[in-house]
């Protein structure tokens, strides 16, 4: 029977198949974030928080589905994505989005990845920074593109 590994069996280290990665992400739920990302064989959870400009924090949790063993691995997610604004002299704004990420990563040496998505979000609850302003969210799809580098620890 032929396995599917997601990462190479260099990065698997002693439980093969399972690990932890950290990395940095450009675009998508932020500028600038930070992830990390839980991965067991081909299906990883990541966390990330970034910021779009420092008044402002996102957190986001998505389930991801990796395809194929190779180094080049296309994959696909569920998630969500939360961000707070906090402007000077009001008050705080708060987004739910759901969020499904579609891209594909190249493990370029053992420990390192850099990976492409396009982040296909729709927002499900918002709480805008004008009181007075309690307009539902937009229902519209909004594509987000990121990239990213990972580590494997």
């Amino acid at each position: 029977m032929l396995a599917v590994q997601a990462f190479p069996a260099s990065a698997q280290g002693r439980d093969a198949g399972d690990g932890w990665r950290i990395g940095l992400s450009f675009g998508g739920i932020s500028t600038f974030g930070v992830v990390v990302e839980r991965f067991s064989d081909t299906h990883a959870v990541e966390v990330g928080i970034g910021t779009w400009a420092f008044r402002d924090v996102s957190v986001s949790a998505v389930y991801k589905e990796y395809f194929f063993g190779s180094r080049v691995r296309p994959f696909v997610g569920a998630g969500l994505w939360t961000v707070w604004a906090f402007p000077p002299g009001e008050r705080t704004g708060v987004a739910l989005v759901a969020r499904v990420p579609v891209g594909a990563e190249w493990t370029f040496v053992d420990d390192h990845s850099v990976g492409a998505v396009l982040n296909v979000n729709r927002a499900l609850a918002v709480r805008r920074t004008d009181p007075d302003d309690e307009l539902p969210p937009n229902g519209r799809i909004v594509p987000l593109p990121e990239v990213y580098y990972r580590f494997t620890l």
